[in-house]
């Protein structure tokens, strides 16, 4: 059986390895990438002031899609840098395109999520500070 063939057949033995996959390529950016451990401390902060906040679950709502877009921007954005190291180790004008335009993708998203912090939880914030 070919690999095409075995990876067309479902089986839960599969699904694990993948989520296996998936879990080691989170560790390797969490490892290798700085930006990715700010957004992880980001996150730890931003989920805790939410608990202390005692936010309501629509807020909760806003606050992890924003922090899921940062992530899966960082992490496609890391897959990208690494294709691109992988397939063109020197320096060629549409990689750094492709490179600075994922970095880019990274940086909309936390301004995005930026924003989302600050409606989400400035206002019940302000009400505990005040």
């Amino acid at each position: 059986m070919s690999r095409m063939q075995q990876s067309a057949q479902f089986s839960l033995a599969a699904r694990f390895r993948s989520v296996g996959f998936a879990v080691r390529g989170i560790g390797r950016t969490l490892r290798d990438e700085p930006n990715a451990r700010i957004h992880a401390l980001v996150t730890v902060a931003v989920v805790g002031l939410g608990l202390a906040l005692g936010l309501r679950p629509v807020a909760w709502c806003a606050l992890v899609l924003a922090i899921a877009v940062v992530w899966v921007a960082e992490l496609l954005n890391t897959g990208l840098e690494a294709l691109c190291d992988a397939t063109a180790p020197d320096p060629h004008p549409l990689v750094a395109k492709a490179k600075d335009a994922a970095a880019g993708a990274v940086l909309m998203a936390a301004f995005g999520a930026v924003l989302v912090g600050l409606l989400v939880l400035g206002p019940p914030l302000l009400r505990a500070l005040g």
